[in-house]
């Protein structure tokens, strides 16, 4: 791991970490706040995962966003985990303040932020979770805080579904012969898994005649923007919303976790958008 310059210096740490989009979109959004911070990205071996926090604390770094496969690990090796991070026992995000490193998590409400963003708040919503991996434990715990009336997760191995659902009160495992019910009778429709990008690209997590006009459809893919799921929901009469507005919101939150100051989540959007563009 290498050193960094500057005043203010937060790192995105992870391996692979070259197709990551949060140098452009937090560097995006420290230029439009007025900060003099700049975010780096520093590649990772997973070997290397239980010196991160060590190595960002000795160079002065002022935070960390962590992806995979370091959340855990990172998790073990702050000093404290606030509480969006403690019952996942996973962190995102990385506050350093003197010598104090502060473990948080803020994919989830990152994600129920983007849904109360697009004119959804799920408070009082019947919820259906496809798949049962990092993204939907943290999903689950952020829905679980946000007053939703129930939350049933579906996914190939029950024993995950059944750990996930471990994570909010109101949430229930359902096996796969129940959760095609348990998806036409949502309100919110969640996709957790990465079906519908890369090599699946084209694909859908479920079987799409269970959507119907009235749901909304969220999937936290976001290249492509619009996935399979999302353009034949919409077809069906119901809401989306893609897998950036998760991206974005959890990027705001970490701002403000790092500098206090709340960036504009559009215009990290429109950094975000630019990016992939080129891609």
């Amino acid at each position: 791991m290498s050193a960094s310059t500057g005043a203010e210096v937060v790192a995105v740490v992870g391996h692979p970490v070259g197709h990551s989009l949060s140098p452009v979109i937090h560097n995006t959004a420290f230029a439009a706040t007025g900060l003099d911070w700049t975010m780096i990205a520093e590649d990772v071996a997973p070997e290397e995962g239980p010196k991160i926090v060590e190595w960002a604390r000795s160079r002065g770094l002022r935070g960390l966003a962590v992806t995979m496969p370091h959340k855990v690990v990172v998790a073990e090796s702050v000093d404290r985990l606030h509480e969006s991070a403690m019952a996942l026992r996973s962190v995102n995000t990385v506050v350093f303040d003197g010598d104090d490193a502060l473990g948080l998590s803020t994919d989830g409400d990152g994600f129920v932020d983007s849904l109360r963003a697009a004119g959804h708040d799920p408070a009082g919503a019947m919820v259906a979770v496809i798949g049962a991996g990092a993204a939907a434990r943290s999903i689950v715990d952020a829905l679980g805080r946000s007053a939703v009336a129930g939350i049933n997760i579906g996914n190939r191995t029950d024993e995950a579904a059944r750990s996930a659902a471990l994570l909010a009160g109101v949430a229930t495992a359902v096996s796969s012969d129940e959760f095609p019910e348990v998806v036409a009778a949502a309100d919110i429709v969640v996709n957790t898994t990465p079906i519908g990008m890369g090599d699946t690209a084209g694909a859908a997590p479920l079987d799409l005649s269970l959507i119907r006009a009235g749901q909304v459809v969220a999937d936290i893919v976001y290249h492509p923007l619009e996935t399979t799921l999302l353009r034949e929901a919409s077809a069906r009469g119901a809401t989306t919303v893609d897998g950036l507005g998760m991206l974005v919101h959890q990027a705001c939150r970490q701002q403000i976790a790092w500098t206090g100051v709340e960036p504009d989540p559009a215009v990290l959007r429109a950094a975000a958008l630019a990016e992939l563009a080129r891609r």
